[in-house]
């Protein structure tokens, strides 16, 4: 979710909170500050810091992308980007959002194609009808303090090239903390994937369809996004015809951010 001025022109701030991730008009630039990490063993590898708005970097031979994507805001996030796999951590942020509009910002990784910037081997685009099986695990942890949601975001289009609008947003939020809501109003109440959903449904633009995990968790492990995708279907917000163009993983901060953690990330697309 988010008011792209860049795409659409500004939305209303009353649109409470909507639901994804800012997608900018042009690739963003593949940047980093060099640092250090260490592994759980004690190993020292190489890190990268993220602090340009949209600095993004190539973990894992290319196979995702980690962005820093401070769409929405002009207030400082620093992300670090671990030198193994497809960890990060947010380890600066002075966000201070009102809660009845959108976040600051989408600190996440992904795999598939956030517009002209593309993984490798992900086998994304898919087109829904060809979908078999999509799944992807995730682990997590959150600070205690700040406004902020863990969630999935799945974009898809009639199209399946590299760049140009989206038509469709599927958000899955694993958790979320303080008085924020997906954009639209909730429409249904459904168990998928081994646990209980609200739906959340609006249109501020393009079709917005969202899942609100009823039992907050910080991980899961081969979650079924294919079930997530045909429940879309079902309420037509995204076409059988359509391409799942990317699959992402973040944080949407409102106030504060510092602490937010992805330790792991994976997808697997067929």
């Amino acid at each position: 979710m988010f008011p792209r001025t860049t795409r659409r022109g500004a939305l209303s701030a009353g649109l409470a909170a909507f639901a994804c991730a800012a997608l900018v008009a042009t690739a963003p630039a593949v940047t980093a500050t060099a640092t250090a990490a260490v592994t759980e063993s004690g190993t020292q590898v190489a890190a990268e810091l993220l602090c340009g708005k949209y600095d993004s970097t190539r973990v894992q031979q290319g196979r995702y992308i980690v962005q820093n994507n401070v769409w929405g805001a002009d207030t400082a996030q620093c992300i670090d980007v671990g030198g193994t796999g497809a960890s990060f951590a947010v380890t600066t942020a002075r966000h201070d959002k009102p809660t009845n509009g959108a976040p600051a910002a989408y600190p996440s990784v992904y795999a598939g194609c956030h517009y002209q910037n593309c993984t490798t081997g992900s086998g994304l685009p898919l087109r829904v009808d060809a979908m078999r099986s999509v799944s992807s695990s995730w682990s997590t942890s959150s600070p205690d303090q700040g406004v902020y949601n863990v969630a999935y975001d799945l974009w898809f289009d009639p199209q399946a090239g590299e760049t140009g609008q989206n038509e469709a947003e599927l958000m899955i939020w694993l958790k979320h903390r303080g008085s924020v809501q997906p954009v639209g109003s909730r429409v249904d109440t459904v168990r998928l994937a081994g646990a209980t959903w609200d739906v959340w449904q609006g249109n501020p633009g393009w079709n917005v369809i969202s899942f609100v995990r009823t039992t907050p968790t910080d991980a899961v492990a081969n979650l079924d996004l294919t079930a997530f995708t045909r429940h879309a279907v079902e309420r037509g917000a995204v076409g059988r015809d359509w391409y799942l163009t990317s699959v992402q993983a973040g944080f949407e901060p409102w106030q504060g951010g510092a602490g937010l953690r992805t330790h792991a990330f994976s997808v697997s697309a067929g």
